[in-house]
């Protein structure tokens, strides 16, 4: 059955706000408004907390992880070793995926309006004790553990941004609106090497390329908090569903009154096959996104004699794509499969595949564009399939849980397809060679696509059943 979104709190979510600090507990509903204001609002709310997530989480780029930026300068001044830069950036990884997942549970209990901002503050805090704190700078052991507390304060900023796109836009609109602001990722990307060369250029130390972004970061954790709100409810606002008729295919249930946030989770997330299918789908298209980027530099040396600027460019060119794709996978997904993901996702995965094989397969002696071309095809189509997953958890899952389905499927992707990209196929490499390697590249594109049919399966069903409710509801009014 529907739920009433306005209706009292249960003994449960009482307790959960008392769990919380009552600052960054989520607020309850405010009196409902009359129609004109509304109308008058709503638009003009969504716009801003649309910007409100988009600049916020693009400035989560700007601190996420500059030791690469200056790892030259950290070696040669500092005495880190290639292993040491290695650690400290995996840990990043790896205390960033389970933040995400872990921070995504205490968010959806939370106010997007504050969990943002504080996660970006502290995100800044941490780069500015990398800057003032000498110790760090002198131990890659040191180093490694606040960067890993950085890490875990960057998994607190997607977690609130999937909760605001739940909240403030339905399910027929949402794959263009989430492609838009997935821009973010490479908006914030290019904005930290912009910062980390106006810092170098401007104070001449490894250390302005933290303290400087990071001051940055908190006056924009300023501007979010001032631009976000949590939901259309606590702002005396009906449901998205309501506003824009346009019923959510998962709603929680009678069995779902009165039961604890882990039982919850446990029943929608953590053994709901969909999100675990999902999940697992996410770590081969992860292992695909930097397995083929953060590779790309050595294998156009190696094997197709580009120059270290040559690859570097193919390197940049594979992010840049990423933006134009993103937007067209979400165009897509929403206007030619109606809010369908996995069809999208599909089609897009294939042409990954044929873009890799023509990629690895084209001749060696011949012109490097080829490559260079095949490369941007890539990072245009790979980003698609990255986006609609995350997409994907949160439309097949109650908006109460949305954000922890999405940083389940998170967790996976960065901690196991992560992993596999860096340390498997460097593996892979070494032992057996780069055509071997492509073999399982391109067995991860099967293997995603296998799985997102699986999904596709389960999402046809679920809007099976919402078309029949729906018909339902309109039979009895």
């Amino acid at each position: 059955m529907t739920t009433d979104h306005r209706a009292p709190r249960t003994p449960t979510e009482t307790s959960s706000r008392r769990g919380l600090t009552a600052f960054l507990a989520a607020p309850p509903p405010a009196p409902r408004l009359d129609d004109a204001t509304v109308a008058r609002r709503y638009p003009r709310l969504r716009l801003q907390v649309f910007l409100g997530i988009f600049i916020g989480y693009a400035a989560y780029y700007l601190i996420r992880n500059n030791v690469p930026l200056v790892s030259t300068i950290l070696k040669d001044e500092n005495g880190f070793s290639t292993v040491g830069l290695g650690v400290i950036t995996n840990g990043v990884l790896l205390a960033y995926g389970f933040s995400k997942f872990l921070s995504a549970i205490v968010s959806d209990k939370s106010s997007a309006r504050f969990f943002l901002p504080i996660g970006l503050a502290l995100s800044a805090l941490a780069n500015l004790f990398i800057a003032f704190v000498p110790a760090v700078g002198a131990s890659v052991a040191f180093f490694a553990v606040v960067m890993i507390f950085n890490g875990f304060f960057q998994g607190m900023g997607w977690p609130p941004s999937g909760r605001t796109l739940v909240h403030w836009f339905s399910t027929s609109e949402r794959g263009g609106k989430t492609a838009i602001w997935n821009v973010a990722h490479n908006v914030g990307g290019a904005g930290a090497g912009g910062l980390a060369g106006v810092a170098l250029a401007s104070f001449g130390t490894w250390q302005s390329v933290f303290w400087f972004p990071a001051v940055v970061c908190l006056v924009i954790a300023v501007v979010a908090l001032v631009l976000l709100r949590d939901t259309p409810e606590s702002e005396g606002l009906p449901p998205i569903e309501e506003y824009r008729n346009d019923p959510a295919p998962v709603e929680t249930d009678a069995a779902d009154e009165g039961a604890s946030t882990w039982s919850t989770i446990r029943r929608y997330v953590l053994t709901n096959r969909t999100m675990v299918n999902l999940a697992l789908a996410n770590v081969f298209v992860y292992t695909l996104r930097y397995g083929v980027l953060v590779w790309a530099p050595v294998y156009l040396s190696e094997v197709r004699g580009a120059s270290l600027g040559e690859g570097i460019a193919g390197f940049s060119l594979f992010e840049l794509a990423g933006i134009p794709g993103t937007l067209l996978c979400g165009y897509i997904s929403d206007k030619v499969f109606k809010g369908r993901r996995s069809p999208t996702g599909i089609l897009f995965m294939t042409a990954v595949g044929v873009a890799v094989a023509v990629y690895w397969l084209s001749p060696v002696e011949g012109p490097l564009w080829i490559s260079l071309a095949m490369l941007v095809a890539i990072g245009g189509l790979i980003y698609g399939p990255v986006m609609l997953i995350g997409l994907q958890a949160l439309d097949l899952s109650p908006r109460s849980v949305a954000g922890t389905a999405a940083g389940f499927t998170g967790l996976f992707g960065y901690v196991l397809g992560a992993t596999l990209a860096s340390t498997g196929i460097g593996l892979a490499v070494h032992a057996f060679g780069w055509d071997v390697t492509f073999v399982l590249i391109l067995a991860c594109v099967v293997l995603a696509i296998v799985l997102l049919a699986v999904v596709g399966r389960d999402e046809r069903a679920l809007n099976e059943r919402k078309r029949a409710r729906d018909a339902e509801e309109a039979e009895a009014r």
